[in-house]
Order: C-alpha cells, then sequence, then structure tokens
C-alpha cells in the first residue's frame, strides 16, 4: 500500500500541526498503524501507534500529552494532532501500516513491525 504523508510546516514553539496520511491504492481500514520521525542525523524513532479500529493508541513517553494519534477509515486517512511543540520535535515525520496485521488489535512499536511507509513530511519547530 501506498502511503502518502502531508501537513508538515514551520510552527513556532507552543504551536500545533496536523499531519495527514492517506492511501492512494489500498483502503488503510484494516491494519494497524504508526507514525515515527527522524531528526537530521538521528535514526528513525517511534511516535504512535493506532489498532485498526482506533481504539487504542500508544505514544512514546517524549510526546505523551502533547500529540494525538487518530483515523478515520470512512476517509482514508490517518491523523496526528501535534500541540505544544518543541523544538525537539524537529524531524521528518513518516506514517507507516502494518498490512500483516488485518483488523488486529495489537499495537506496534518498532519500524521492522511496518512494511509500509510514506514519504516523510518535514516539521519544524521553532524556538
Amino acid at each position: 500500500v501506498q502511503l502518502q504523508a502531508f501537513g508538515g510546516g514551520l510552527v513556532q514553539a507552543g504551536g500545533s500541526l496536523r499531519l495527514s496520511c492517506v492511501a492512494s491504492e489500498r483502503t488503510l481500514s484494516s491494519y494497524a498503524l504508526g507514525w515515527f520521525r527522524q531528526a537530521p542525523g538521528k535514526e528513525r524513532k517511534f511516535v504512535a501507534a493506532i489498532n485498526w479500529s482506533g481504539g487504542s493508541t500508544y505514544y512514546a513517553d517524549s510526546v505523551k500529552g502533547r500529540f494525538t494519534m487518530s483515523r478515520d477509515n470512512a476517509k482514508n486517512t490517518v491523523y496526528l494532532q501535534m500541540n505544544s511543540l518543541k523544538p525537539e520535535d524537529t524531524a521528518a515525520y513518516y506514517c507507516a501500516a502494518n498490512t500483516n496485521a488485518y483488523y488486529s488489535s495489537s499495537l506496534y512499536y518498532t519500524s521492522g513491525e511496518y512494511d509500509s511507509w510514506g514519504q516523510g513530511t518535514l516539521v519544524t519547530v521553532s524556538s
């Protein structure tokens, strides 16, 4: 499945952005999904995960309480609402799908568990 993420941009510290990720060819509604981020010169890190129904979510400690991941299966879209942004949130953000986990209630936290990735969308938070 091909994913496309968008919604990144430049924002001041304390501001908000909402990232979106859509599938261009196949439905996302049956898959577990995740968001990851990669800062310049650093490894890709887990940000958030959501199960197929949207009933369960999990967040990295660094974003807990500030970021919210949600999905609209009718629109074939997953979102990452980012509030109270900090300069250390600056990174390219990637959405990912685990297409092997059909209608699974499980959440997935490592990049190796995802087999489909979108291109990154850059988020820059200025101080």
